[in-house]
């Protein structure tokens, strides 16, 4: 059947019209509602509860954890209104979220993949009559190029506890409370996960965490430490008196050697066991990030260097490695792992700072983590005695002892007071000392580095030192060529330079007093003249963490950029960004970077900086003011938020738009896009855009 023109017509235009949309809507504002929040209530007996708080995601979208680092992006966070009703117990229990390193914000960021996340808050219930626990939760959303502030109210309906015994019935609130806490104390051990996942999992423990590969690493790290521990002088020169002891013993010769390996294992293992149980995951977090372990460890540190370095010597009581030398007569399997105990006792002069080295580092939060760290050790301590009794024919081609063996020491104890300072630098960030700015810390590193290429030289020696050929390996001629490479690589960032490759190991380029690359990104043309920025007056919240990257300077505040604006005829860049906006820094770190696009920046815009994530920040007295909600905005954040969502229609970030000194718009916004070019197009004409206007009015 043919149809008619007219009707193919019609056809054609609802065919384009759908086009039309399919191509239109991609660049239209909208708001972002990547979460979809439920809400549930568990009772698990009479006087608990669980509250379950489910965000389902949309596709290709992921939530952040509550634990995730300060200086990383911003995480959920569940607040409750307080009431005398019912008490929280601990904290809301998560599932486990994948942890990976930023390069942006230089930490271990972690969020959910998961499309379902359920958030559980266990409570006490300390009324006897129905009641509403109420709260809200807030947090940030992210997926390829764009983040979004996603949260809402909440409210739980609770049936109260009854009474627990006879006589102890009342109506009195105070006294039900007293008992549902009495309660508490012996039921809460005996909630089992099936009835809503009772235990509460700490932030950083490694049920929680998940850190798979960083425990890859971390094994890696200390296995490495171990492999160097046989190469100090308390240690190598045991190997051919152990290896030979073996070989005399015939056929059981090789059973034993195993039997000897394996020991050594288990000692350390056991040791790690111990610290766990010592250094749990909660007196984990203290020790990390307080001052005063901080500062012991640094401490410490400094004193294993000085006995690498052969001042002073770490060693065991006499009476202990006695008593276990001993106890090698006895022969046998005992006897063996006496042996292997011997060897942990007597070497321990040696091996003390290596393996301090390794249990201050597990001793961050994770339970498991110390044991890791002494099986990776003990491992690769242990290898060398076995593999020499199964083939004694290697040790021909072992190189004898001598001078290099305390070279090796000496080495190590230049690590070691390098580490030491990475200890002190967290409570001088932590606390703000003032204590190791960047180039100090910069500094000391030069200055330690250089000192270890000069030993490997010959021209620095130390109490235990021999006479040794200056030069004479190969291996010491790269150890050399590497130390003073490192040593040249680090001079550059005395004068800012990023340094990159060990930025984590630094303290933050804020603390840097004198950087070269921000004084000449202030100088307009290279001259003298301070770099201003568009300033009509001071802006608002100047002295807060508000700020803006690469030396650029601007307001804070959307309405004193307007007048800005009008004052001095440039249009307004507006930026929406947060704190914890991933895809922000990423944006500036490598499209505002560019020479071209800061340039600019700088000459061409009125900027603003509207950070919709910022929690902290009170606007004046004056400023405040109530929203269509009805509810009085007092923060700058909550402020923020609002003006992108109703003057823009869109709630993510990065988000960038160009305005007249009006508010209105001059072209179409811009969002996460790492083309440097259309970027400077963009800028180009929201510039050609105001001019124009600027003619006709």
């Amino acid at each position: 059947m043919s149809r008619s023109p007219k009707m193919l017509s019609k056809a054609g235009a609802v065919i384009l019209f759908l086009a039309f949309l399919a191509v239109i809507k991609p660049l239209t504002a909208q708001i972002l509602e990547p979460a979809k929040w439920s809400f549930k209530t568990n009772r698990i007996n009479d006087s608990i509860a669980e509250l379950h708080i489910t965000a389902t995601m949309e596709p290709a979208w992921h939530l952040y954890s509550q634990f995730t680092p300060e200086g990383g992006p911003l995480s959920t966070v569940i607040t409750f209104e307080p009431s005398k009703n019912y008490k929280l117990i601990g904290k809301a229990v998560e599932p486990k979220p994948v942890t990976e390193r930023d390069e942006y914000f230089n930490v271990d960021v972690k969020y959910f993949k998961e499309k379902v996340v359920t958030f559980k808050q266990k409570v006490l219930i300390r009324s006897q009559k129905p009641f509403e626990v109420k709260g809200n939760i807030d947090g940030q959303a992210c997926n390829e190029g764009t983040c979004v502030q996603v949260g809402t109210d909440f409210s739980f309906s609770l049936d109260g506890a009854k009474t627990v015994k006879a006589g102890l019935e009342t109506t009195n609130d105070t006294a039900s409370a007293n008992v549902a806490d009495t309660v508490a104390k012996t039921s809460l051990t005996a909630v089992s996960d099936t009835a809503g996942s009772a235990a509460t999992v700490e932030p950083n423990s490694d049920e929680f965490t998940g850190k798979n590969k960083s425990l890859w690493w971390f094994f890696l790290q200390a296995f490495v430490w171990g492999l160097l521990a046989i190469l100090t002088p308390c240690v190598f020169p045991m190997i051919p008196m152990t290896v030979s002891y073996f070989m005399k013993s015939g056929s059981k010769g090789k059973v034993q050697a195993i039997i000897y390996g394996l020991s050594i294992i288990a000692i350390y293992v056991i040791f790690g066991v111990l610290i766990s149980v010592l250094f749990g995951a909660d007196f984990g977090n203290w020790l990390s990030t307080h001052w005063i372990p901080n500062v012991l460890f640094f401490l410490i540190f400094v004193i294993f260097a000085a006995s690498f370095f052969g001042y002073f010597e770490i060693t065991m009581p006499n009476w202990l490695v006695n008593k276990s030398v001993q106890s090698e007569e006895k022969g046998g399997v005992m006897g063996t792992i006496f042996m292997a105990l011997t060897l942990v006792l007597v070497s321990f002069s040696c091996t003390g700072p290596i393996v301090g080295t390794v249990v201050v580092q597990a001793v961050g939060g994770q339970v498991i983590k110390p044991v890791i760290g002494m099986l990776g050790f003990s491992l690769a301590f242990a290898i060398p005695f076995t593999l020499f009794a199964f083939f004694p024919q290697w040790l021909n081609k072992m190189p004898k002892s001598g001078g290099w063996l305390n070279s090796v020491k000496v080495v190590l104890g230049f690590v070691e007071l390098a580490f030491a300072l990475k200890f002190l630098n967290v409570p001088d960030q932590t606390y703000h000392w003032g204590i190791l700015d960047r180039e100090v810390y910069l500094g000391f590193w030069i200055v330690i580095f250089t000192m270890m290429g000069f030993y490997l030289l010959g021209k620095i020696k130390f109490p235990h030192d021999s006479e040794y050929p200056v030069v004479k390996s190969f291996p010491r001629l790269m150890l050399i060529i590497v130390t003073f490479t490192f040593v040249i690589y680090l001079i550059p960032g005395l004068w800012g330079a990023p340094l990159k490759g060990i930025s984590g190991w630094l303290p933050p380029m804020e603390t840097q007093d004198f950087d070269v690359t921000r004084i000449v990104r202030e100088n307009k043309g290279g001259g003298t003249a301070e770099y201003k920025g568009n300033i009509a007056e001071t802006p608002k919240y100047l002295n807060t963490n508000l700020k803006f990257e690469h030396g650029l300077k601007g307001y804070f505040d959307y309405d004193q950029a307007l007048k800005a604006s009008a004052a001095l005829k440039k249009p307004v860049f507006v930026d929406f960004t947060g704190h914890g906006c991933t895809n922000c820094r990423e944006m500036e770190a490598r499209v505002w970077s560019d020479a071209g696009v800061l340039q600019r920046l700088r000459e061409n815009f009125v900027l603003v900086a509207l950070y919709v994530d910022d929690k902290v920040i009170e606007m004046p007295k004056e400023d405040w003011y109530t929203n269509k909600q009805g509810k009085e905005v007092k923060l700058l954040g909550k402020k923020n938020t609002e003006i992108q969502r109703e003057k823009f229609g869109t709630n993510s970030q990065p988000y960038y738009v160009i305005l007249d000194e009006k508010g209105n718009m001059l072209v179409s916004p811009r969002a996460y896009n790492l083309d440097i070019e259309e970027f400077k197009k963009f800028l180009d004409s929201g510039v050609e855009a105001y001019q124009k206007k600027a003619v006709q009015q």
